[in-house]
């Protein structure tokens, strides 16, 4: 544990550092926003600043982190996530080809065993997912937990990334997640007999601990609107997101639970573009905290809201069984609906 401590400071330290260095220099090379583009008023400032995230990661994971191929896999994917992502953010790649790479990234993991091998059934204990598989060689494709962690992936990058709409939304809400994978990291550790369980665990506690201190100064510096992480942030934080709920032994309901606000947000966002008969692939200002700052909300009180409800769900659900998770999530919905239904009553009355 104290090991865990330093590895925090040191994040905080490393990232503070680093987002000041890069600052100057995006200032210089002018890989600065388009303000005037979503009429803001203010100067342009530093854009794309999630390259620092994938690099205080990498330097920070290298030292402080046991070199796996988990680890290696988490580096590779998330160096060329991060690099797709910065092209995307200066030249505007299509969506199209965003949702190639992603379910490029979704199917490759899928064939290694970092993969979603089977769910919880809340009658029956587990469901194994690896029944059905083809075989190209010596290897062997486990075809449902392949379709499966290709959906997870696809779902967790775009779902993290229409949460960037407010400054200091998106990192917030990472910051609450991995804490809360941290939390769960650290259950796994005291809980599991077996070295190969505590290993894992620890791996899980070193990266989240390590997000959490890099995103901490980030989370600072966004919500005063002096940098922004651009899609090469959003981008990477969703990959580890996905990936490390993977690794917590397929602890993927407990990762909708921390995220559900914006899991469901995303369906109905989804949904609406369908029925509306809108492209799926073209954001717009649809999503939740837009429809709650149109009612009127400030920033801030759309943070605490989200902050505070994320969070609660998140520790509720580290100590619930199954059943309960289900419950929670269907809470959640619950309130996702509720708040829905308030926007459009107040929105019409305003019209």
């Amino acid at each position: 544990m104290y090991q865990l401590i330093l590895i925090f400071f040191l994040s905080l330290c490393i990232s503070y550092i680093g987002i000041l260095v890069f600052e100057r220099g995006y200032y210089r090379l002018g890989i600065l926003d388009n303000p005037q583009k979503y009429g803001k008023k203010r100067a342009p400032i530093p854009y794309s600043m999630g390259v620092v995230l994938f690099l205080a990661f990498f330097l920070l994971s290298y030292f402080f982190v046991d070199h796996s191929y988990k680890l290696y896999l988490i580096w590779f994917f998330g160096a060329l996530v991060t690099t797709v992502s910065f092209i995307d953010d200066r030249l505007q790649v299509s969506a199209k080809v965003r949702l190639v790479l992603q379910i490029l990234i979704g199917g490759v993991i899928g064939l290694t065993s970092i993969k979603i091998g089977y769910v919880s059934n809340i009658f029956w204990g587990i469901i194994d997912l690896e029944t059905y598989f083809v075989e190209i060689g010596n290897l062997q494709i486990y075809l449902i937990p392949l379709v499966f962690t290709i959906i997870w992936y696809v779902f967790i990058f775009n779902a993290l990334n229409w949460t960037d709409g407010i400054e200091g939304n998106t990192s917030g809400l990472s910051i609450i997640s991995f804490f809360i994978l941290f939390l769960l990291g650290a259950i796994l550790f005291f809980r599991d007999e077996y070295a190969g369980g505590v290993q894992n665990a620890y791996f899980i506690m070193s990266i989240a601990i390590i997000l959490v201190g890099i995103l901490i100064p980030f989370w600072y510096f966004d919500v005063r609107e002096k940098i922004l992480m651009g899609d090469s942030g959003t981008m990477f934080l969703g990959f580890m997101l996905a990936t490390l709920a993977i690794i917590s032994w397929g602890k993927i309901a407990t990762v909708l639970v921390v995220f559900g606000m914006y899991s469901v947000d995303a369906v109905y966002v989804l949904v609406r573009r369908i029925l509306a008969k809108k492209d799926i692939f073209r954001g717009d200002y649809s999503h939740l905290h837009h429809r709650l700052l149109d009612i009127g909300l400030s920033k801030i009180q759309i943070l605490v809201l989200v902050y505070s409800l994320s969070f609660f769900f998140g520790v509720t659900a580290l100590f619930l069984d199954k059943v309960g998770k289900i419950i929670v999530f269907s809470i959640i919905v619950v309130v996702v609906v509720f708040l829905n239904t308030i926007i459009e009553k107040i929105s019409r009355l305003k019209k």
